[in-house]
């Protein structure tokens, strides 16, 4: 009889022991709920308090709604400075300008495209990205991919940079 009472002891003690886990454990569940919204962290905000790099203008310019979403100077001085090329695809949200094959009439047997990428909000030439691409005919009148030099992408890089200088000096003076 006592081998029937135990194993009885035994289990409503693990019965209890699992209930009491149980409890506790929907407990501290619902003291995890709340009523306020999470709380979202970011690198950088409006409210008091020390902000080491806002004195010098860093960080990312607050968006508004209907903005762009990349340096408004850096993307007007890129299509200033692409015009002469034909448009294939721009995105003012992702700083993305794509431009067709563009083909100079003093070389006819030579054609150039390019991507801009804008990488930042701020005026920063390490917020630009240019790549150049090049085609030649060969002897079957095919176009075929051709080295570009390294020298063209920094020109049209630096190009895009001083016209957006000189967009926000005119916005700053007038």
């Amino acid at each position: 009889m006592e081998r029937g009472t135990m194993a009885f002891e035994r289990g409503s003690v693990m019965r209890g022991v699992a209930a009491g886990v149980l409890a506790l454990s929907m407990l501290g569940v619902s003291a995890c709920s709340s009523n306020k919204p999470p709380k979202t962290f970011s690198t950088q905000n409006d409210e008091p308090g020390l902000n080491p790099f806002k004195r010098f203008g860093g960080g990312k310019a607050p968006a508004s709604e209907g903005s762009i979403g990349v340096n408004g100077y850096l993307w007007r001085a890129s299509l200033d400075t692409l015009a002469f090329m034909p448009l294939a695809s721009a995105d003012p949200y992702g700083g993305v300008i794509i431009t067709d094959w563009y083909v100079n009439p003093e070389t006819p047997a030579e054609r150039f495209k390019a991507t801009v990428y804008i990488l930042d909000t701020r005026l920063r030439a390490d917020g630009l990205n240019v790549t150049v691409f090049k085609q030649t005919k060969d002897i079957n009148g095919n176009w075929v991919d051709a080295p570009v030099a390294d020298q063209t992408s920094t020109d049209i890089e630096n190009a895009i940079l001083t016209r957006a200088r000189q967009l926000r000096l005119s916005n700053i003076k007038g």
